[in-house]
C-alpha cells in the first residue's frame, strides 16, 4: 500500500490535472509565460481582504522565481504579488519557509534532511520521515492547486546530490 501511496498523487488526482500551460498568458510584470491555477485555489491562497477581487476566471501562476506576481489574470488585469498571498511561494527566491508539502507543512530542508541525516533514498522514505502529503486537500493548500509528490521528488534529488557530492 506505501508502495502505491508513494507513486500517486497524494490527492488521487492526474497529476497534472490542474497545472497546464497556456500560450499567450504572459506575465505583465517579467513577461514570462505563467501556470493555469483554478479559481478555487487561488481564493484560497489570496489574503483574505482580497479574495472578492478575485472574481470567477482562473488564474496563472508566475513561474519566474525574482517576479514580485504570483497570480495573474490577463483577461480581467489583475495581479497579486506575494505580500497579497498566505503563503510563501516555494519556488520564488525569497520563500521562507520553502515548503515542498503546504498540506503537512513539509519544508525542502526537512526532506533533504531526511535524506542526508536519516538516510532516505525515496520517495516512501521520506513520506515516512516527514510525514509529508497526509492531509491531502492540494487543491486549497498548494499554490499550483494540484500535488505536491513532483515538488517533493525534487527536493529528494536535491539531497541525493548533496550526498553524493
Amino acid at each position: 500500500m506505501e508502495k502505491e501511496t508513494a507513486n500517486k498523487c497524494c490527492c488521487g488526482s492526474s497529476m497534472q490535472s490542474s497545472c497546464q500551460t497556456q500560450n499567450n498568458n504572459l506575465c505583465s510584470v517579467c513577461g514570462k509565460q505563467g501556470t493555469l491555477v483554478k479559481n478555487f485555489t487561488v481564493k484560497h491562497m489570496v489574503l483574505d481582504e482580497l479574495m472578492e477581487q478575485v472574481g470567477d476566471n482562473d488564474y496563472f501562476l508566475c513561474m519566474d522565481e525574482e517576479c514580485s506576481i504570483t497570480y495573474y489574470d490577463t483577461q480581467a488585469n489583475i495581479n497579486f504579488n506575494k505580500q497579497q498571498v498566505k503563503v510563501p511561494i516555494w519556488f520564488k527566491a525569497d520563500a521562507n519557509p520553502k515548503y515542498v508539502c503546504y498540506c503537512s507543512k513539509v519544508t525542502e530542508e526537512q526532506v533533504i534532511d531526511a535524506v542526508l541525516k536519516d538516510g532516505a533514498e525515496n520517495m516512501e522514505d521520506v513520506l515516512k520521515i516527514t510525514g509529508a502529503m497526509k492531509n491531502s486537500q492540494c487543491q486549497k493548500n498548494n499554490p499550483l492547486g494540484k500535488c505536491c509528490h513532483q515538488i517533493i521528488q525534487d527536493a529528494i534529488d536535491k539531497g541525493l546530490a548533496m550526498k553524493n557530492d
